[in-house]
């Protein structure tokens, strides 16, 4: 079977960023690095990164207190995870006592530094994204209370009369089409409305990408990376939506010969997060059927 691979399959430049930042800290498992939650959502890679002493705390949504240990051996540092976090659970970390360092994609920096200048000047926050992804969690903490989540139409009708200024951003790992659609619907009613594009671009390459594969000749989907990566997620509800079918798996593991039979040409994609050894096992797998 042929295989084609998606040209911006895997880490992005985010994703490689909170990763060196960690094993910076880690000095080769010289020190413990404590991530507030997963540094980034895929369990392999986080396993990886735990032989470097670099170790998940906390939860997903990066909201519970952190139980570490009272004495250790080695000195500890506290690293942000990728998604970024809130004003107070930034202060929260930094008040533990432990050395601190910020791996928050600086494109979500951008978002929560956009957040936070407005709301401070008084307008209302409209943030299209899920509201349990823990980079909405904390781009919410920069609104205060200025700030809404919305996942479709439904919710945007559901909102409150704005009574000021409106602006509008995303959560970085959104659909480009859904949220030009909301925000045109929200202008509608607020012409004054501030819209900031804030999908990232490794986000939208990695769609566009998707969309080649189709156009390419590939009959069957395969998305790689972990199940409660968002952008993982739109990738495989991109691919279903063009009538292919579709695996979203975490490894080469989940991947069964039966599934591929009648196929000639399978493309292969991966999430933002997913690391390169997983896609090329993937693949290799792949081309034995």
């Amino acid at each position: 079977m042929k295989v084609i691979r998606a040209k911006s399959a895997g880490f992005c430049w985010g994703v490689e960023r909170a990763i060196q930042v960690a094993r910076e800290e880690a000095q080769g498992g010289e020190r413990t690095v404590y991530t507030d939650g997963p540094l980034i959502h895929n369990s392999q890679m986080m396993d990886e990164l735990g032989k470097e002493d670099i170790r998940e705390v906390g939860d997903y949504q990066s909201k519970s207190k952190l139980d570490l240990p009272a004495k250790s051996e080695k000195e500890s540092v506290v690293v942000v995870r990728a998604h970024g976090i809130s004003p107070e659970r930034r202060k929260y970390l930094q008040n533990l006592g432990l050395p601190f360092r910020d791996g928050t994609c600086p494109d979500v920096g951008i978002i929560a530094g956009k957040i936070k200048a407005h709301a401070e000047r008084g307008y209302d926050v409209v943030i299209f994204g899920d509201p349990k992804h823990p980079e909405v969690a904390g781009l919410l903490g920069y609104a205060k209370e200025h700030g809404h989540v919305i996942t479709n139409e439904k919710d945007l009708q559901s909102l409150p009369d704005f009574n000021g200024g409106v602006v509008m951003v995303s959560q970085s790992t959104m659909f480009t089409h859904e949220f030009k659609n909301l925000s045109q619907i929200l202008s509608t009613k607020y012409p004054e409305l501030i819209v900031f594009d804030t999908i990232c671009g490794a986000t939208k390459e990695r769609q566009s990408d998707l969309v080649q594969l189709v156009d390419d000749g590939a009959d069957v989907i395969v998305v790689i990376g972990g199940k409660h990566s968002a952008n993982t997620r739109k990738l495989a509800k991109l691919a279903s939506s063009y009538e292919k079918p579709t695996f979203h798996i975490e490894t080469a593991k989940d991947i069964e010969k039966e599934s591929f039979h009648g196929f000639k040409c399978v493309g292969v994609t991966a999430g933002a997060s997913t690391p390169e050894f997983i896609i090329r096992s993937v693949c290799e797998k792949l081309e034995t059927f």
